[in-house]
């Protein structure tokens, strides 16, 4: 995913009016960034049972429902297994026959489902949807990486949302984390380190300036966007 599509997607985080719009954002999103995607959704467990988060425009209807009926599917295995799903070929698929056979009756002939580990633990998937056989082959990698872009916001909304914060208080905790990530981008590239040291070295400067993390990757993040745009005069 490239810097100017994850610039656009917290974007979309921040402007966004409530956990519910945030979520069904980022699955519109998911099936303009995928190639082949027609559709998409976010399968989450809570209260020990499965249900769809949010649904982007175009979801058929019931189609992640089914799956939860009968206990079975591509989604409903990649949330309880942490083990991504795909099916390039619906129509030639024998271990979820009748959720199958809804998907084809909907017009779903390939299924991607890519596991979104929350608090550390399997119980939720991004799932893409095609309508040819095939057609997420080349989708499949724009998928993992878009997951693991979302993977975050979807963790920090569901516990804000567990804790019954406010929408404003589930778009500050989103920024921050946005402006933390483009920090630590940026001194991986800087640094040439990985982001577990970027990540140690911010933490260490916000201790020794007492300053709080995220203004300090704000400044960091702000001074880098100054020292570009003048490279560009």
């Amino acid at each position: 995913m490239t810097s100017e599509t994850s610039e656009t997607l917290d974007q979309a985080m921040v402007r966004s009016n409530g956990l519910d719009t945030l979520l069904r954002d980022l699955t519109d999103r998911a099936v303009r960034e995928v190639p082949g995607a027609v559709a998409c959704s976010i399968t989450v467990r809570r209260a020990d049972r499965l249900l769809t988060l949010a649904g982007s425009t175009g979801l058929p209807s019931g189609l992640d429902l089914r799956q939860y009926e009968y206990g079975s599917g591509p989604c409903v295995t990649a949330a309880q297994t942490g083990i991504e799903q795909y099916v390039p070929d619906l129509a030639a698929e024998d271990r979820w026959p009748a959720y199958r056979d809804y998907a084809l009756a909907a017009g779903v002939c390939s299924v991607l489902a890519v596991p979104l580990p929350v608090d550390g633990e399997p119980s939720a998937a991004l799932n893409v949807y095609g309508d040819r056989a095939g057609s997420l082959a080349a989708g499949r990698h724009a998928a993992r990486v878009f997951a693991a872009r979302v993977a975050g916001a979807v963790n920090t909304a569901l516990r804000i949302e567990r804790l019954g914060q406010s929408a404003a208080d589930v778009r500050t905790a989103l920024l921050s984390r946005s402006v933390i990530d483009q920090a630590i981008g940026i001194l991986m590239a800087r640094e040439r380190i990985d982001a577990t040291r970027a990540l140690e070295r911010l933490r260490r400067a916000s201790q020794e300036r007492n300053v709080k993390l995220r203004d300090l990757c704000d400044q960091l993040v702000a001074r880098t966007a100054d020292g570009s745009s003048r490279g560009r005069k």
